[in-house]
Parts: C-alpha cells; sequence; structure tokens
C-alpha cells in the first residue's frame, strides 16, 4: 500500500510539473522537427538546418534566420553552441525584416554568441587582450539601431560584469528580457550586460550566421503586455519582400560562359568586373515577374583604367533603368516598384525615375543586372510580387 500511494504521489508530482511548465507563459518559437515558423532573411537555402532537436547553421553566408512577427515586451531563452574554436554568431533583439543597407546584416540590437577561441587568437596576434569586446555576452546595437549601455562599455557596446560563458562544443544557456527598450542579459544564470533608451524597441528576433558553424535549441519565449512602441521605435513591418541572392553563388540567376567570365560572387555581393562591355553577359533571374517590388543595393567599385563609365543600368519588364547617382565606396538602396503601366524608382525614401511601361511590353520578364563595362557590385537584392 505504501508502494502505491508513493507511486502515486511520484505521478502527481510529474503532472504538477508538466502543468507549471506548460503555464508558466512560455511558448516554444522551434518545434524541435524542421524551421517552420521561421524565415530566411538573406542566407543560401541549406544555411539553416533541423538535426537531431537543433537549429544548424553552417556560418555561409553571413546572414541571420529571424521571426515571422514582431515583438516588443518579452523573457527570450535559448541555448547555443559553437561546433569551431572561434566561431562567432549572435542573437538579433527587435531586427528588421530584411538586411541593414550596404550590409549582411539586420539593424538590431545584437547579443553577441562568441567563442573564447576568438578573443584568445586576437590576444596572440596583438600580444593583449582586446579592449573593445569580450566572449561572455556583449550586448550592442548595429547598423542603425541604438542603446544607451550598462555598465563597464565601449560607445555603445556593454561589456559583461563577469566572465560565465562556456568554451565550444559546450552549451551556453541565455535569457534576455525586454521591456520598454530596456534589454538585460544573464548568461547561464545570472545577468552580467545590457542597456536601456534601444530603438528600435519593437521588432523581428533572429539568429545569426556569421562564418562558423553554430547551433541553437531550447528556443522559447514569455511576451509582456505591450507599452505601444511608437513607430520611431518600431522596425518596418515584413512586406513580403524575399531574397534573391543565396550570398554564396549565382543559384536563381541565368549563367552562360559570359556571365561566368565577367560576374562573381565575393562576400555575400555580386560583382560585376570592369572591362568591355558585353549585352550577352547581362545576369537574368530565372523567375520572371509581373507587378513586383525590388529591393537592392548597389554602388560602383574603383574601375581600372579605360573601363567604361557607364551608371548601372537595371532591366524590369524590358525597360532599362539606369542608376545615375550610384557612386564608388558607398552602398545605396535602391526600391523598384513595377505597378500600373509605370515603373517607379526610389534611392532611400526619395523618388527619382518614374518610367512608363511600353504598351507593348510583356506582361512578365525575368529582372536583368546588365553588364555596362563599369565594376559594379550588388547586394541585397529583395523582390516581392504584388
Amino acid at each position: 500500500m505504501k508502494t502505491f500511494f508513493l507511486t502515486a504521489s511520484l505521478v502527481m508530482a510529474c503532472v504538477i510539473t508538466g502543468w507549471a511548465a506548460e503555464s508558466d507563459g512560455f511558448v516554444s518559437l522551434f518545434n524541435g522537427t524542421d524551421l517552420t515558423g521561421w524565415i530566411n532573411a538573406n542566407c543560401a537555402p541549406e544555411t539553416w538546418s533541423v538535426s537531431e532537436g537543433v537549429i544548424h547553421c553552417t556560418g555561409k553566408p553571413t546572414g541571420a534566420l529571424r521571426t515571422p512577427r514582431q515583438y516588443e515586451n518579452f523573457i527570450l531563452e535559448l541555448e547555443w553552441r559553437h561546433l569551431s574554436k572561434g566561431g562567432n554568431s549572435g542573437v538579433f533583439i527587435w531586427g528588421t525584416p530584411i538586411a541593414a543597407p550596404g550590409v549582411p546584416f539586420l539593424r538590431a540590437i545584437e547579443v553577441q554568441v562568441l567563442d573564447h577561441g576568438y578573443a584568445e587568437q586576437y590576444e596572440k596576434e596583438n600580444g593583449k587582450k582586446s579592449e573593445w569586446f569580450t566572449t561572455h555576452g556583449d550586448v550592442f546595437p548595429i547598423h542603425g539601431a541604438h542603446m544607451k549601455p550598462f555598465g563597464r562599455h565601449a560607445g555603445e557596446r556593454s561589456f559583461p560584469s563577469e566572465d560565465r560563458s562556456k568554451r565550444s562544443p559546450e552549451w551556453n544557456q541565455y535569457r534576455v528580457v525586454c521591456n520598454q527598450g530596456v534589454l538585460r542579459l544573464s548568461v547561464n544564470g545570472k545577468e552580467v550586460s545590457g542597456g536601456e533608451d534601444c530603438n528600435y524597441r519593437k521588432g523581428y528576433l533572429g539568429l545569426e550566421s556569421e562564418g562558423a558553424p553554430v547551433e541553437f535549441r531550447n528556443i522559447r519565449i514569455k511576451e509582456l503586455p505591450s507599452t505601444d512602441a511608437p513607430p520611431t521605435h518600431t522596425a518596418p513591418l515584413d512586406s513580403g519582400l524575399r531574397t534573391l541572392f543565396t550570398g554564396l553563388d549565382l543559384r536563381g540567376w541565368k549563367t552562360s560562359s559570359a556571365v561566368e567570365r565577367r560576374w562573381a560572387v565575393r562576400g555575400e555581393r555580386i560583382h560585376l568586373n570592369a572591362g568591355e562591355a558585353d549585352p550577352g553577359a547581362t545576369l537574368w533571374s530565372e523567375k520572371e515577374y509581373a507587378d513586383a517590388e525590388f529591393v537592392l543595393d548597389c554602388r560602383l567599385e574603383n574601375a581600372s583604367e579605360g573601363a567604361s563609365a557607364a551608371p548601372p543600368i537595371l532591366v524590369v519588364r524590358g525597360v532599362e533603368i539606369p542608376l545615375t547617382d550610384v557612386v564608388a565606396g558607398n552602398h545605396q538602396r535602391y526600391s523598384v516598384l513595377s505597378a500600373g503601366g509605370e515603373i517607379v524608382v526610389k534611392r532611400g525614401d526619395t523618388e527619382i525615375r518614374r518610367v512608363t511601361i511600353p504598351a507593348n511590353a510583356k506582361p512578365r520578364g525575368p529582372l536583368g543586372l546588365r553588364d555596362t563595362g563599369a565594376a559594379v557590385e550588388w547586394m541585397n537584392l529583395y523582390a516581392r510580387e504584388l
């Protein structure tokens, strides 16, 4: 009889524990089986995968896997581990739906995910420890975001108060508490870093791919009551833009011997090499579009002597669109909207060109990057069908 009651008590305790786990307000962001509930922001199809209950990232190219919806106030918990010495990654908080102009990263507050080998290599090469980063949970804003850091810091980068992270291949646990623009990071059970006055303070959550294999598991979130973040502190909403570029190669684009001779992919960017223009080397998307929006970043590279000075040219629905204000050294972000019988081109938020689509134009067509002979770099290519 004692054995019966003891067994019944243990079963009841397990049930109660299970109820507590289900009723603590947390919701899983990862089903342990596939990437349902996540969006590939700008990586190759194989960059992110699921195996044995963890999200695996190859680290190539640099980019992000993000949530399909925004979050404002919440508690985020997850575990991570690097699979190689010196691995680099991060968690993006309150991020944008697509990469910031000129870089493969989301605009966000980044919670650093860095293996000790990274700092050890820095010390070996420089003869001293780094004074601008640690491997124990730095928190900092990137690419247009802002944050007032807590504690010891450099610029807007908050350094952890203790060294608590474990080296590869051990697992680490992060708890990120975000409320009213205040972010607090706990590493393996203790709060160590963070900041306040964050902008944005409502946006997407993302996992970062940055050069080395890394894994994530047990990702869950508990939302806290909204405090009505104003539009100035809220990331742009996902409009349906999806990446046209793997960041690694020209999959999704029509290639030929002429294209392979003139175009190359380096560092999450598509390069058109300087030289004599070849109309047959225009790079075309495999997919054709009717009404659509395109977003892309462009810059002129330092042209070699004798190379053409012609501006970069986009081809949309068979219409050539010269980007005459592109300059060397700086990426400019362009959006191209093809709808209602016309094409509207914006640089940033400023309309710079409006073109009527000819009546005899085909109803659908690929996006083209014209070979003009100039050395040009393209990145962050996105499209959405209307």
